[in-house]
């Protein structure tokens, strides 16, 4: 299984690994860091609920984006996104559970996602 894996990790690594190349860390700070606020969790929000990402590579980048600059907070957000929202899959999933259960799961999620970032704000 490791092997079957590694081309899809290597190749996200290498891509995920360019584009911070190209994003500096003062933009990377400026949007998602300490003092962004609730602009950064709207960012984050945005990127992880159409981010398809899997979570094997999305741990160590939430790590590489910690040593950035980005807040504990906006990373709480992003992840929880990332895991619980699926905006571009939501007309696969409105296929199987109704277009009326999906956007209120999604919706319900990207709520709970931005109570934990204040959570996450508040403690850290």
């Amino acid at each position: 299984m490791f092997f079957r894996l590694l081309p899809t990790l290597i190749l996200m690594l290498v891509l995920v690994s360019v584009v911070l190349y190209l994003i500096p860390q003062e933009t990377l700070t400026r949007y998602m860091g300490e003092g962004s606020g609730i602009a950064g969790w709207i960012t984050a929000a945005l990127f992880g609920s159409v981010a398809l990402i899997p979570g094997f590579i999305a741990y160590p980048l939430c790590g590489i984006l910690i040593k950035s600059g980005v807040a504990y907070s906006v990373i709480a957000v992003f992840i929880t996104t990332l895991m619980m929202t699926g905006f571009l899959t939501l007309p696969v999933e409105a296929k199987y559970f109704g277009w009326k259960v999906s956007v209120i799961r999604n919706l319900v999620s990207l709520a709970a996602a931005l109570l934990i970032g204040l959570i996450m704000g508040f403690f850290l």
